[in-house]
């Protein structure tokens, strides 16, 4: 069932009381640090445990890992030393470089940061080997707790870790997101604005530099002054190009934040600058305005100090705007809330969410491109009925958001292609059929169908009553998904149910077991080894158990894979390495 709030702007993340307490054992993070303290013990986390689980699901280490506190890591260890900031954050041996381009800018909004990293903890007085924190997911805030053994080789962190090897905020926030995706390996690969939503709740907008409007330098910083996270990326067009470098020092395929915008007074006018940091604390831009770069022996020391300008290889550099917008082809921002989407004065935002599913032979139904099955999809219905303020239309944002996968990633899922379509609705309370589809096009649409985890566009329509049909871009796929719908006066909406089930065909009946083929065999050995006793299995389980088969037999015919997109087996491909699917007609 759908459900409505009211956020007011400016917002602040909730309170750390707000977050679901996540454990296994159903108690908060507090009781479990009581219940060591009591025993005299450190916290080993049962939910993620210190072994190869927790790490890899479809590879073995290259190294062998030892699991070790930070106290056996270092003598005095340090929750946060002197600050949590963006230079805290240096990429190790794991593919995630998107998820560290979040940490790093989430660390410009203090407010943010004391939200996803709370402060009632410390390796001083109550320390007991536990740390807990928290994400949102899907409209709702989640506390995870994690013990602090980390993976090391030769006594040094493997993953991510601070520039200061006594401070481990860092690395923990890590290994709790990783918790909160299924292991270490799921993290690999990514958008950076996947990891900002999870940051923050907030609502997100990408930009393509080519297409930005003029005023795209004053968008950035306004978004930069309100508490935004700013994140950019160049595309690359196949796998090959992922982490090659260009001519000056850029990484392709590689996410970056945006810490910063400001001017400065060079040979008698004002230049726009932008400053980037590349996660992995190394790797710098050397082109105008970098590091060492000729231009600043025009600039004054008293502005070279403003500016915090240091020719260190830290991995942050300044460039100026027009070379940002020429060699950057994405940028991603992500809103706290949205009315930071907009340069006039505050006010108030309806947001209703709906949890919904895609079945197969049910409310699977695919784009428009499959008439014969699109009629099945979820029907929301939409009802606009105030114009906004001093203006002609109602402004909506819809946000699509489908859910879990990066966590079913170790049974072989992928990110789905996902969008949306908006229809005028007619004068029925009822599912439409497939008849109206055929004689009747979309008022709006998500501007493509694509495999992001979320797709959101932001449209003006003219008051009325409206079908909203979120969808995966091709029929019978399945998946959970989280579906926003942002208005700036109040808008009501509702599901249209109906009877949407279609005839698939009959499943072909069991192999006797005097028929068996070796691989038949294999494969019933294989699924009772998983199954267990009540011989049943999850969704999730059963496609483990096919996949694992038809890989050792050498079919991948059914083996699952991603529907438009290219994976990278490095360090990340910052926006998924996403091609844009074909717009459904």
């Amino acid at each position: 069932m759908p459900y409505l709030y009211r956020a007011a702007g400016p917002q602040e993340p909730p309170a750390p009381r707000d977050a679901r307490s996540t454990h296994s054992s159903r108690q908060t993070f507090e009781q479990l640090r009581q219940e060591c303290l009591r025993k005299g013990i450190l916290f080993e986390d049962a939910d993620f445990p210190a072994n190869s689980s927790s790490l890899f699901y479809s590879e073995r280490p290259q190294i062998p890992f030892v699991w070790k506190r930070p106290g056996e890591i270092v003598k005095n260890p340090e929750f946060i030393l002197g600050g949590a900031t963006r230079t805290d954050i240096c990429q190790g041996e794991l593919g995630d470089c998107w998820l560290l381009a979040a940490v790093a800018s989430l660390t410009l909004n203090e407010k943010a940061l004391a939200r996803v990293v709370p402060q009632d903890q410390s390796f001083g007085p109550g320390y007991a080997g536990i740390f807990h924190f928290q994400f949102w997911q899907h409209s709702e805030w989640l506390d995870v707790v994690v013990d602090d053994r980390l993976p090391t080789f030769r006594d040094r962190l493997i993953f991510l870790h601070s520039a200061d090897h006594n401070e481990f905020w860092s690395a923990l926030l890590e290994k709790a997101y990783a918790k909160l995706n299924g292991s270490y390996e799921a993290l690999k690969g990514g958008s950076t604005i996947e990891a900002m939503e999870d940051f923050t709740g907030g609502v997100a907008e990408t930009f393509a530099t080519r297409e930005a409007p003029e005023n795209f330098c004053e968008i950035l910083e306004k978004a930069l002054k309100r508490g935004s996270l700013v994140g950019c990326s160049i595309d690359i067009r196949n796998s090959a190009e992922s982490e090659a470098r260009t001519p000056f020092g850029l990484i392709k395929g590689h996410a970056y934040t945006v810490t910063g915008i400001d001017q400065v007074n060079f040979r008698g006018r004002r230049t726009k600058l932008i400053r980037v940091r590349n996660p992995w604390g190394q790797v710098e831009w050397s082109g105008s305005w970098s590091d060492s770069s000729p231009e600043w022996r025009a600039v004054s020391p008293a502005e070279q100090q403003r500016l915090h300008h240091t020719a260190l290889d830290d991995g942050e550099f300044w460039m100026a705007f027009d070379d940002f917008a020429a060699h950057f082809d994405k940028v991603e921002v992500c809103n706290l809330t949205p009315n930071a989407l907009e340069d006039g004065a505050a006010h108030r935002w309806e947001v209703t969410v709906h949890q919904g599913s895609w079945v197969r032979g049910s409310t699977a139904g695919g784009c428009r491109n499959f008439l014969d099955t699109f009629w099945t999809n979820p029907q929301i219905k939409l009802s606009l009925t105030e114009e906004d303020e001093g203006q002609e239309g109602c402004t909506i944002l819809v946000a699509l958001m489908q859910k879990d996968r990066r966590k079913l990633k170790r049974f072989g899922a992928d990110v789905l292609t996902i969008g949306y379509a908006i229809y005028q609705c007619p004068d029925k309370e009822e599912h439409l059929s497939k008849d109206f589809f055929r004689y009747h096009a979309s008022q709006a649409r998500s501007k493509t169908f694509v495999n992001l985890r979320e797709v959101s566009d932001r449209f003006k329509l003219p008051p009325g009553e409206y079908i909203l049909i979120p969808s995966t871009f091709e029929p019978h796929q399945e998946a959970d998904f989280c579906l926003r719908i942002f208005s700036e006066k109040k808008a009501i909406t509702r599901d249209l149910d109906g009877d949407v089930l279609l005839e698939l065909p009959e499943p072909p009946k069991p192999t006797p077991p005097d028929q068996e083929t070796e691989e038949h065999r294999q494969f019933r050995a294989l699924f009772e080894r998983i199954a267990g006793e009540d011989l049943e299995v999850t969704a999730e389980e059963l496609e483990h158990v096919l996949n694992a088969v038809l890989r050792k037999n050498g079919n991948p015919r059914l083996r699952a894979s991603p529907t438009h997109s290219i994976q990278s087996d490095g360090f990340c491909l910052a926006h998924g390495a996403v091609l844009p699917s074909p717009r459904p007609v």
